[in-house]
């Protein structure tokens, strides 16, 4: 097999590929209609067939003989806790969990909140859900009681599955008092509230509504799975709006269990009983697809890492757990890699552990500048796989199909279009656009299975933002261009490319070079509101531990080298240290809010920030730069 006739076959033959490869996952009645419209005309896959996804992911695997296999392997160095469960335990304490929620009057149908930590117990209120028809919203463990209540309003859950606490580096977080004061604020109330208590010492304040998990799990029958239909929304996920709204995702069960085991097999290159390791989080998408369902479906060890990749102890955390658990492949965010990498920044904790197990690193979530990269396959002589995907996926789009042929990485590209993504760069007319010009990301539809099927209540919002822009396309609302070999290089968000005296200008090509600076451990380039030339770059930048430089110097070292890269027209005139990024929690860097700071427009914190000081910290370091719309000189 090789990519290029692979991949053709899936573009050319939509139909037949994906008909074949539904027969890769266990039906109770298989599709016969393949790929169809729904009202809108939008493609649905599979609608007349019906399955469950928990029983691929648990079930299937016991049937087969392989019950005492590993399924999950918990690894908690904040609690200093490594606990593994085989398929038996899994199942059988999710099908009680799923038993007890019957109890309680859930049904296929109804909706489900699930707002918890890093532990086992997430992803077992998520396959109960599935197990039994409940459309489950994973809410990220810690979001502030506003944002709960909205998503509250937004899915109307009969239920929420939560803990007692999540634990930060240097601190415990109480989540029931933020679930009980979300409940009040928000417009619906529901009815339940299931909680499972970690004994660590946060105040769990008992209301009416309250049921204690470990009780439900041990006074519960395993209940078996339902069957539903393929286009039963499987789950709701939230991704952040422009308008400041989150957007409801919608999942479907059948499309997305075939794309989930086609992606471990032919994309990640995953073989049955390994070990697959995505240090993510359950509430974002990476941990739907490749914590829980993928890795599971697949007959896979997954692992839950409740921890970070630094001060977990130390820089060496993955390290720990790639050789105590003989991880084969790992996926995590290209900032995961540079906060090692800043910390320890000759890969001095590396050598220390054995990693040999380890086949193929996959990396995701940003984008992944060529330093980076580099570094690591200084220290680590596997290949490093930068891929792209979104939320609205729900799997890769663009990457080296690993599991069908390996082919050669150019850094900076994030690949070739997967099977089923038919991916053009278009200017603002729809036109498309030859070798190394950079426009629109768009795919053309149909899109292939398990993709996502609309938004939450909201298709008027859903056909605006992505399928209106370019009729008969999928508007991905980032920017890049195609090489003449048919790599894509991903630039960023189409906001993230700055006009500077009528030429536009990729903040990320200028990030790639900034980041080069053999003193800078990370950084950002943002364009800001300059009178004479429209906008002008400027460069936030994070120095390396050990660097011992002055900002003076620095700066002028840099200006040089997008310079000598780009050319003056760049205008790179300002650099500026800061202590770190404004990150969401999965690890993206807020260019847009940044920006607004600097242009003293009215800005939005977003929920997803990862600590809301930072902001204060970047509008002070911009003071005393006099940079922006602090420029008092």
């Amino acid at each position: 097999m090789n990519y290029k006739d692979f991949y053709t076959n899936s573009i050319n033959q939509p139909e037949a590929f994906w008909k074949e490869q539904a027969m890769a996952i266990e039906w109770y009645n298989k599709p016969e209609t393949i790929i169809s419209n729904d009202e809108n005309g939008y493609p649905v896959w599979y609608k007349d067939g019906e399955l469950n996804i928990c029983y691929l992911a648990l079930d299937k695997h016991i049937q087969d003989g392989y019950g005492d296999q590993i399924a999950l392997i918990y690894d908690s160095p904040v609690t200093q806790t490594v606990k593994k469960y085989t398929f038996f335990e899994v199942k059988a304490e999710v099908a009680k969990l799923a038993g007890g929620m019957l109890s309680l009057g859930l049904k296929k149908g109804n909706t489900a909140i699930i707002y918890m930590p890093m532990i086992p117990q997430a992803a077992f209120a998520m396959l109960a859900c599935a197990r039994i028809g409940v459309t489950h919203s994973v809410v990220f463990g810690g979001f502030a009681p506003h944002e709960l209540a909205i998503r509250i309003d937004d899915c109307k859950p009969k239920a929420i599955i939560t803990a007692s606490s999540g634990i930060e580096i240097d601190r415990l977080i109480a989540y029931k008092p933020l679930v009980d004061e979300a409940i009040e604020l928000a417009s619906h109330r529901p009815k339940k509230v299931i909680v499972f208590n970690r004994k660590l010492g946060a105040r769990v304040p008992f209301k009416k509504y309250d049921v204690d998990y470990d009780a439900l799990v041990y006074g519960s029958e395993e209940t078996p799975c339902v069957p539903v239909n393929a286009t039963h929304p499987l789950y709701v996920l939230h991704t952040s709006g422009t308008t400041g709204k989150p957007k409801g995702i919608v999942r479907d069960t059948g499309g997305y269990a075939v794309a989930l085991k086609f992606s471990m097999q032919y994309i990640y290159g995953v073989k049955e009983n390994e070990v697959f390791w995505a240090a993510s989080d359950v509430g974002w998408v990476v941990g739907h697809s490749f914590i829980v369902y993928g890795p599971l479906i697949n007959r896979n060890t997954t692992i839950i890492f409740e921890g970070k990749p630094i001060k977990t102890p130390d820089a060496s955390a993955f390290w720990r757990i790639i050789e105590e658990h003989k991880v084969n492949t790992m996926f995590t965010a290209p900032t995961a890699i540079r906060a090692i990498k800043k910390e320890d920044p000759n890969g001095d904790f590396i050598k220390k552990y054995d990693l040999s197990s380890l086949k193929t690193q996959f990396l995701a979530g940003e984008r992944c500048d060529v330093a980076t990269l580099e570094w690591y396959l200084e220290h680590i002589p596997v290949p490093a796989i930068d891929h792209w995907w979104q939320t609205e996926s729900g799997w890769p789009m663009i990457a080296n199909m690993m599991g069908v042929e390996y082919l050669p990485i150019k850094p900076g590209s994030v690949g070739k279009a997967v099977c089923g993504f038919d991916i053009t760069i278009f200017d603002e007319k729809g036109t498309e656009l030859g070798p190394n010009e950079e426009g629109y990301v768009v795919l053309k539809l149909p899109l292939p299975p398990g993709t996502l099927m609309d938004l939450w209540n909201d298709n008027p919002r859903f056909k605006a933002g992505y399928l209106n822009k370019f009729p008969g396309y999928y508007f991905s609302g980032d920017g890049g261009f195609k090489d003449e070999d048919d790599y894509i290089f991903i630039t960023g968000r189409v906001d993230d490319v700055i006009n500077v005296a009528g030429h536009r200008l990729s903040t990320a090509e200028m990030e790639e070079i900034v980041a080069s600076h053999h003193s800078v451990a990370e950084c950002a380039v943002i364009g800001i509101n300059d009178a004479l030339k429209g906008q002008t770059p400027l460069a936030l930048v994070v120095t390396k531990l050990d660097a011992e430089i002055e900002h003076f110097q620095l700066e002028q070292e840099i200006i040089k080298l997008v310079r000598q890269q780009i050319g003056a027209v760049a205008s790179l005139r300002n650099v500026v240290i800061v202590e770190r990024l404004p990150k969401t929690r999965s690890g993206k860097t807020l260019r847009k809010l940044m920006r607004s700071i600097s242009d003293g427009e009215n800005y939005q914190i977003p929920s997803t920030i990862d600590d809301e000081s930072i902001v204060d910290e970047i509008i002070t370091v911009l003071k005393k730069y006099e940079i922006g719309v602090y420029n008092t000189k």
